[in-house]
């Protein structure tokens, strides 16, 4: 399927998801994330969830992280097609932008370099790690910045489509893939 009619798709499954369903799940894709072969490294890149978007609730994964001392890094908006990254800290202060999106207003900005992991939102993804996000290409040019061994693990309620038929050169593939029953590698 091309991504397109993939963000059709998957935004409905989403929103069908009763609110107990999708914090379930949460939970569980949060204990899932425990089996990563992630947690010897130390700097973290977490999204934090649109409310609206029925997406999967990282709340957990953070609690996780903060109770293992990681660094985590979260985004803000900071230009067309652009994110800039933010320590999170007791001190840091969040508001929502336009879009819904919780984001810190100031605070210790941490570049792509420094990233180890980067936990990524997406609608869909298929068997070799193809990730269809929103379609604004914000994750893409982000991930291009981070280091090569910098891992990429998506985040999903739904398991994978055989094949993203219109993946891009410039399309950064995943290194995992976690939904509440299983972790997918590429």
């Amino acid at each position: 399927m091309q991504k397109k009619a993939l963000r059709l798709a998957f935004s409905e499954k989403r929103r069908n998801l009763t609110p107990e369903s999708r914090e379930r799940k949460s939970l569980e894709l949060a204990n899932r994330c425990l089996d990563l072969p992630v947690w010897d490294r130390q700097t973290f890149h977490l999204f934090l969830s649109i409310p609206g978007k029925a997406e999967v609730d990282t709340t957990p994964l953070l609690t996780i992280l903060q109770g293992r001392d990681k660094d985590v890094a979260i985004p803000r908006v900071s230009g067309p097609g652009e994110l800039q990254h933010f320590l999170l800290t007791d001190a840091t202060r969040l508001k929502q932008n336009n879009w819904g999106i919780p984001e810190p207003v100031a605070g210790i900005t941490v570049e792509p370099e420094a990233l180890d992991v980067v936990f990524l939102p997406l609608l869909a993804f298929d068997r070799s790690g193809c990730r269809v996000g929103y379609g604004g290409g914000y994750y893409d040019r982000f991930l291009s910045r981070c280091r090569g061994d910098a891992l990429k693990v998506g985040l999903t309620f739904f398991p994978p489509v055989d094949m993203v038929s219109d993946c891009q050169p410039w399309d950064v593939p995943m290194d995992y893939c976690v939904t509440p029953e299983k972790i997918y590698a590429f």
